[in-house]
């Protein structure tokens, strides 16, 4: 039996959304009739400008309110995500200590011109994020947090130096899709150093999913709301996979 869902605004599955996008033309009648009309070619019923406010410069920022007519089954959905194990902090701490038998170390970064930190800083820092402890707070764990706007070739030189198990790259910037050349700059540097498979390279932002970061060449990419405890759990599952050690330890050194 399918599940097709439709966007709710009054009632379930009333198809009520609501738009918001700029038009480069000065606002007036013809300015709302282009926006109703790209609200119509997107096979959306019943669209209506509710808000239309001139920018400047010839261009007009609308909202509209429509009706979408295609739902989706939410049987055929299948969406690629990162196989995270559900551990706790002390149980983390615990697999590294009799496993690995050392802190993992951890380096992080925003990077390029990219100075949003919160979401790093919230993986990362003692304090975490929705009560769950960052990797700081981690015995099994050390951590090197770089902070914001770090240029790809400072983030590699930093790994080296602290002979890092795994980077961690936040990007929330995504205008032109810089976030998308930062991220494959940063996959390019650790190959041609040799170090891409010899860390797990993760990414996370807004716009960032796992498939995409895969793609790009990392082991996985987390979105909003991703916990700390799920990084670090996915740090030491990808590093207990990857042991060659006799007795099944994970690079210990």
């Amino acid at each position: 039996m399918s599940r097709v869902i439709l966007p709710y605004g009054d009632t379930t599955g009333d198809g009520a959304v609501q738009l918001s996008f700029t038009l480069p033309v000065a606002a007036g009648p013809a300015a709302r009739e282009a926006a109703r009309q790209i609200c119509l070619r997107m096979n959306l019923e019943n669209p209506q400008v509710v808000a239309m406010r001139d920018l400047g410069g010839g261009y007009t920022f609308f909202i509209v309110y429509a009706r979408a007519t295609q739902g989706v089954d939410l049987d055929e959905l299948r969406v690629p995500e990162a196989r995270v194990p559900n551990w706790s902090r002390e149980e983390v701490d615990r697999i590294v200590a009799e496993r690995i038998g050392r802190p993992i170390r951890v380096v992080g970064a925003c990077t390029g011109t990219d100075a949003h930190t919160v979401g790093l800083d919230a993986i990362l820092n003692m304090k975490g994020y929705r009560g769950d402890y960052g990797l700081e707070r981690y015995q099994g764990f050390r951590v090197w947090n770089l902070g914001s706007q770090v240029p790809n070739e400072t983030l590699v030189a930093r790994a080296q130096a602290v002979e890092a198990d795994a980077i961690l790259v936040s990007q929330v910037v995504t205008q032109k899709n810089v976030h998308l050349a930062n991220l494959t700059e940063l996959v390019d540097l650790l190959e041609a150093e040799g170090m891409r498979e010899r860390v797990v390279l993760v990414c996370g932002g807004p716009r960032i999913t796992h498939e995409l970061a895969v793609e790009l060449g990392y082991d996985a990419g987390f979105g909003p709301g991703t916990l700390p405890s799920q990084v670090a759990a996915f740090i030491v599952q990808t590093l207990l996979e990857r042991a060659d050690g006799p007795d099944g330890t994970a690079g210990r050194r």
